[in-house]
């Protein structure tokens, strides 16, 4: 008889930077580890990756197939495959379909969903909610994920498990180095800023993260703290870049908000580094694996409670939660932060222990019956 077999099915892990590709990496790298040691026949699908991007610090290559956005393709394989598999492990809502269509040529094979955030938190046709309801498990990033699944898909509580997310083993370790005068002096800043930041992809059509509360917040503190300004560091497109101008110069702040643009993965944790305070007061963040980031580098954090980010400051252990609405709690919110002088500081042993990536794996393969 041979060994088990594994699929896991994703859409991208390593041509992408974004929370759910950390996630596939992280939750690849521990099923590989279980695989070896188990006897089990792993392999990862990634249907919009292609070979030159790939990182083998989380898993070896020969497990791997990047499909270059050949749907076809990859949807003849996960067939293929699957039907001889096991498990089947899907990164995104958006790969229900291959999943149901091995569930139907293979009963008995245990079909488990990811659930990241907004892509679960709106009703789905009766055909995209049949598939939902065929999985045997659905791994949710945060109790808040949980609870809108169960309640706008009706799906058994049961079959929803809540994983946090974790911290990335490869990040760099924090050191007790100085802020990076590199990028000190490719935004204009000084030693003496005190420096808020929010990480976030910038959108006209995707306003959640909260960062205009933030500005507003800026212009009522400016006076207090002459030295106050606010790194907003993303991609963005033009129509938000706009709005964000007007919003400047509305409140005179020209020379206290800085947009970076992109942010290479090699540069994040520096980036990170530069904050005095990282503050996103979001209202539909399915976790926030930033909050985390900064939280394993010392910052102190700000974030909203009525989303996931609930659960990545751990209800208020790791960080302020305050109303993502009420602009008088983020302000005071900001106010608290600076005028404890870092008092706040996270403490990095109980972060790491919290969500370090060896309680996740112990956490994830729980709950997916693998350990």
């Amino acid at each position: 008889m041979g060994s088990k077999k594994l699929l896991f099915l994703t859409l991208k892990i390593f041509s992408a930077t974004g929370g759910i590709e950390k996630v596939c990496k992280i939750a690849g790298k521990s099923f590989y580890e279980y695989s070896r040691a188990n006897n089990i026949d792993l392999s990862v699908y990634a249907m919009h990756d292609n070979k030159a991007v790939f990182d083998s610090k989380y898993f070896p290559n020969n497990i791997f197939k990047a499909f270059n956005g050949n749907k076809l393709l990859f949807g003849v394989k996960a067939l293929s495959t699957g039907i001889c598999a096991e498990y089947i492990i899907l990164s995104h809502v958006n790969l229900l379909l291959f999943g149901y269509l091995i569930k139907l040529l293979k009963p008995s094979v245990k079909l488990i969903l990811f659930a990241h955030g907004i892509e679960v938190w709106k009703p789905f046709g009766s055909f995209k909610n049949n598939c939902l309801k065929k999985c045997n498990t659905i791994i949710c990033v945060s109790s808040f994920t949980k609870q809108k699944i169960v309640d706008i898909h009706k799906v058994d509580a049961d079959k929803c498990i809540v994983v946090n997310n974790c911290l990335d083993p490869f990040l760099p370790q924090p050191n007790d180095e100085p802020k990076n005068s590199v990028l000190l002096s490719r935004y204009g800043i000084s030693r003496q800023n005190i420096i808020m930041l929010t990480l976030s992809r910038l959108s006209a059509h995707d306003r959640h993260k909260g960062y205009e509360k933030v500005i507003v917040a800026l212009n009522e503190l400016k006076f207090d703290f002459p030295n106050l300004v606010y790194l907003i560091a993303g991609k963005y497109d033009e129509a938000e870049k706009q709005w964000i101008d007007k919003l400047t110069q509305e409140y005179k702040l020209e020379n206290r908000i800085i947009l970076t643009g992109y942010v290479a993965e090699e540069e994040l944790a520096a980036h990170i580094k530069l904050a005095d305070l990282y503050v996103m007061p979001s209202i539909k963040e399915g976790f926030g694996i930033i909050f985390i980031e900064s939280l394993f580098y010392g910052i102190p954090v700000i974030g909203g409670n009525k989303d996931g980010s609930l659960d990545a400051l751990a209800n208020g252990l790791f960080g302020q939660l305050v109303d993502p609405d009420s602009q008088s709690e983020v302000t005071n919110a900001i106010r608290n932060t600076i005028e404890k002088n870092r008092i706040i500081i996270p403490d990095h042993k109980r972060v790491v222990e919290y969500f370090g990536y060896s309680r996740y794996k112990e956490n994830l393969l729980q709950a997916l019956n693998l350990n």
